[in-house]
């Protein structure tokens, strides 16, 4: 006697569906942000670029460990109690944290961060040993 077994080959689909459904259908303030980040890697350095609109400085907190940097910080949502009738809010606030593995070519102890317009830029240079170097070679 043989028994059948129904496998539906699409289940692990409509379990990913039904989560993004569930996602969607969330209040915005209730969904954990998380900034756009752009990264471009040079000869000389790698450079991350965040958007961070309206976060001010001290909310963020940028960290260099094993090999990994940590982007923390907080967007507060600016209730004014003079301003009423809010028809729509979109943007997310609230708490944020990306983390990044480095490659071993740069330099942890020499990162710099600059914020200006609402970007924050992150320059990781590369150590010397790891940029591009060329060797005329001579012939003889």
């Amino acid at each position: 006697m043989s028994t059948a077994i129904s496998v539906d080959p699409f289940q692990g689909l409509r379990i990913f569906e039904d989560a993004v459904t569930r996602m969607m259908s969330e209040p915005r303030a209730n969904r954990p942000w998380s900034p756009a980040v752009d990264i471009l890697e040079t000869e000389d350095a790698v450079t991350l670029k965040a958007d961070l609109p309206d976060v001010k400085t001290e909310d963020i907190d940028i960290r260099v460990e094993n090999n990994t940097m940590t982007l923390r910080g907080f967007r507060k949502f600016e209730k004014d109690e003079n301003v009423k009738g809010y028809h729509r809010i979109e943007r997310s606030y609230g708490e944020f944290t990306r983390s990044f593995a480095l490659p071993p070519t740069v330099e942890n102890d020499k990162v710099a961060a600059d914020y200006k317009n609402g970007v924050l830029t992150i320059t990781l240079p590369k150590k010397e040993a790891a940029k591009p170097r060329q060797v005329k070679v001579e012939i003889h």
